[in-house]
């Protein structure tokens, strides 16, 4: 039931190409303007080449000639089948003689005792036929297509396909309201699907993946109903306009005219929604990947959030730049341009860029590994030399960091050669506080350990701290006085909330009980010399 749009979808598609293909392939009309190129068989002014003539949009015969001369030949027929044809329907009298005679030892084609064409030995050998066979073809062809022409002038026959004409319109009509309301009702159905049912604890990344999912399927579906309309409207004017012998000009006209523009929107839109489809696939296979049992536990399942990201973020780009780089190939293909020579001329251009940019293909190959190898992700604070923050964007070629000012750091990848990750999978909070030297050194460390305990089971921070604070015991004697160490097992970057609560806390303590945290004092001795 939910792809039901797409089969509606391929079958409008297929109807609009088809009438777009057929009807201006068979349907070309009669106006010089509106023809499409000749079928060249040569490049050379002395070879033969064919064009057809027309007669109220529709393929009447064949000729052929040499480069040099067939557009001349071809206006000339036009300009008597012109005359021809429109002296026959507006006389009253449906007399119409088509014979041939002979000129030349070359048979000739008269219509009511006016010249329309000679037919040459270059017209027969394209049928494969002698001169005057051909020619008596083309003597049955071309009386019965001036009988339809004038009949197809006749009000009663105008009247039929007028009514035909009304029909579709009412058709188009029907199933563009059809189509619209099927719309409206599919996007209030699928917004108002509830989602599965998850016994397990939610995660953040797994809700982001299936609201990028449901925009996805949203974006895809608004697309394809938006083509379904224009194949339905489009079509049905085509197939409108080609009823009448009067209107099929302008018919062909637009279907000459919007040719390229039609295929390049075809090709446009088939990339952009076959991009959205790899991001709906992308987001799926990492959302399984997430809610895979083995891979939610406690500790790990932070870090995956973080690497799915990551993954997704990079696989979406190579796959958009692989789907536009085929859609443009599949463009020139629909364009007619040869693109054997492009992708030769492409990969000889490749090796030079690559042998002229081999620090492009180093960033390629260390970005590759570090998301392989999971060194860091997005979202990850890491130092890197002297420079460290917040990653912001990562790609193949750069790295980009945050840093504590605000300030944007861009690396390239080839740059980084020892990172240091501050968040990944778990961080800790160092802590080293001073006590004065004339305090009661036990009384402080239980009170240390005390206010850390207190805050491991607050509620608050219970989620944020992994293990029981560690009061590791006295690290040194500075010259502030004792320093004891202490470490906090924390969430990926939550260390730096943790340390500085601990350390509010911690004060608080220490004025109650009395201790204090001693600053740096320094002592100045006098000495006088008796002189």
């Amino acid at each position: 039931m939910r792809y039901r749009f797409i089969i509606i979808a391929l079958c409008s598609i297929l109807i609009t190409v088809g009438v777009t293909s057929e009807v201006g392939m068979a349907q070309i009309p009669f106006l010089p303007q509106l023809q499409p190129p000749s079928l060249d068989i040569g490049d050379s002014e002395n070879q033969v080449t064919s064009s057809w003539v027309y007669l109220d949009g529709r393929r009447l015969f064949q000729i052929t000639a040499p480069r040099a001369v067939i557009q001349n030949r071809l206006r000339d027929i036009n300009r008597n089948i012109a005359e021809i044809s429109q002296n026959y329907f507006r006389s009253n009298d449906d007399k119409l003689n088509v014979e041939v005679r002979t000129r030349n030892r070359l048979p000739v084609i008269y219509v009511n005792d006016q010249y329309l064409l000679t037919v040459t030995q270059e017209d027969a050998q394209l049928r494969q036929l002698e001169p005057q066979v051909l020619a008596e073809n083309l003597q049955r062809d071309i009386e019965e297509s001036l009988k339809q022409g004038k009949l197809e002038r006749q009000s009663e026959f105008i009247i039929s396909q007028s009514q035909i004409a009304l029909a579709i319109a009412g058709g188009m009509m029907l199933m563009s309201w059809g189509v619209k309301r099927f719309s409206r009702r599919s996007k209030r159905n699928f917004m108002l699907k509830p989602p599965p049912p998850d016994t397990r604890v939610d995660k953040p990344i797994t809700t982001q993946l299936n609201h990028q999912q449901n925009r996805h399927i949203l974006e895809v579906k608004r697309r394809v109903f938006q083509l379904i309309q224009a194949a339905i409207w489009t079509g049905g004017t085509l197939v409108i306009l080609s009823l009448f012998p009067y209107t099929r000009p302008i018919q062909v006209g637009i279907i000459t005219a919007l040719r390229i523009p039609f295929k390049l929107a075809v090709v446009g839109l088939g990339t952009y929604v076959a991009i959205r489809l790899i991001y709906l696939l992308i987001d799926r296979f990492t959302s399984a990947f997430v809610q895979s049992s083995t891979l939610l536990t406690p500790e790990t399942s932070a870090r995956l959030q973080i690497r799915v990201s990551t993954f997704s973020g990079v696989s979406k780009s190579i796959a958009a730049l692989i789907l536009v780089t085929i859609g443009i190939l599949v463009a020139l293909t629909a364009l007619g341009i040869d693109i054997i020579p492009l992708l030769a001329g492409a990969s000889l251009i490749g090796v030079a860029l690559s042998l002229a940019s081999q620090s492009l293909i180093k960033d390629a190959i260390n970005g590759f590994l570090i998301i392989v190898e999971d060194q860091y992700a997005l979202g990850d604070v890491i130092t890197v030399g002297d420079v460290g923050g917040l990653v912001e964007n990562l790609n193949l070629r750069i790295t980009q960091l945050r840093d504590a000012e605000g300030r944007l750091i861009t690396i390239p990848n080839s740059e980084i050669k020892v990172v240091a990750n501050l968040s990944s999978r778990w961080s800790r909070a160092d802590l080293t506080i001073p006590i004065a030297y004339q305090a009661d050194i036990d009384q402080a460390l239980q009170l240390i350990e005390t206010v850390g305990l207190e805050m491991d089971r607050d509620a608050r921070w219970d989620n944020q701290i992994i293990e029981p604070p560690e009061v590791l015991g006295i690290d040194n004697f500075g010259d502030r006085g004792l320093m004891i160490r202490v470490w906090i097992k924390t969430q990926p970057l939550k260390q730096w909330d943790v340390a500085r609560e601990f350390r509010r806390r911690l004060k608080i303590a220490f004025d109650k009980a009395g201790i204090s945290i001693p600053v740096l004092q320094q002592s100045v001795w006098l000495n006088s010399v008796n002189s």
